[in-house]
């Protein structure tokens, strides 16, 4: 089976393609001919995953699936997440993010987050969604140099690491992407 993925990082494309059984062959927007941006200009993380999928099927007729990643912060009332990857500007650049993070939560005292992935697949005519979640906190700076994003200071819940002194096979089975993406995997097995 063959599926695009509706993104253009390169990351999240190795995540995702670690974790799919080798039956399932992911797609590169570039591939397809897909170079423009594709908006991401919905108030929730559902409605982006959801508006991507729809770009690139109702576009360019393919079964695909996409997803949209937030960091929750329970001090900062959910904040910054739909806005995560843009939330110190529109250069979309981790360390920007993490520092004005970590900046809002200079003097807090509760550090609880959660990463959300919702993946949006549409195929053969269906539209289908599988969310996951990492719950942790916001440890007060960045260690390890794994991942990308926020990984530099997410610990999640149970462990004395970050998500960025994983491995990619380590965080894959306990992250936000890497549950969503086991949920979208177990209904394409069947």
């Amino acid at each position: 089976m063959k599926l695009v993925f509706a993104t253009n990082n390169k990351n999240k494309i190795l995540e995702v393609q670690q974790l799919l059984p080798s039956t399932i062959e992911i797609i590169s927007l570039e591939s397809i001919g897909c170079f423009e941006e594709i908006p991401e200009t919905a108030d929730t993380i559902e409605e982006n995953a959801i508006m991507k999928a729809n770009y690139v099927t109702q576009k360019y007729g393919y079964n695909c699936f996409a997803d949209d990643t937030g960091l929750e912060v329970e001090a900062l009332n959910g904040a910054p997440g739909v806005y995560s990857a843009r939330y110190a500007g529109e250069q979309r650049n981790a360390d920007d993010n993490m520092n004005k993070l970590l900046e809002a939560l200079t003097d807090k005292t509760n550090r609880n987050a959660q990463f959300k992935t919702v993946i949006a697949l549409n195929l053969d005519g269906k539209q289908h969604l599988f969310t996951g979640i990492a719950r942790g906190e916001i440890t007060l700076e960045k260690t390890g140099n794994q991942g990308f994003g926020y990984d530099p200071i997410f610990q999640p819940e149970g462990f004395t690491a970050t998500f960025a002194q994983l491995s990619m096979a380590e965080k894959g089975i306990i992250s936000h992407r890497g549950k969503a993406t086991q949920l979208l995997i177990d209904f394409l097995k069947n």
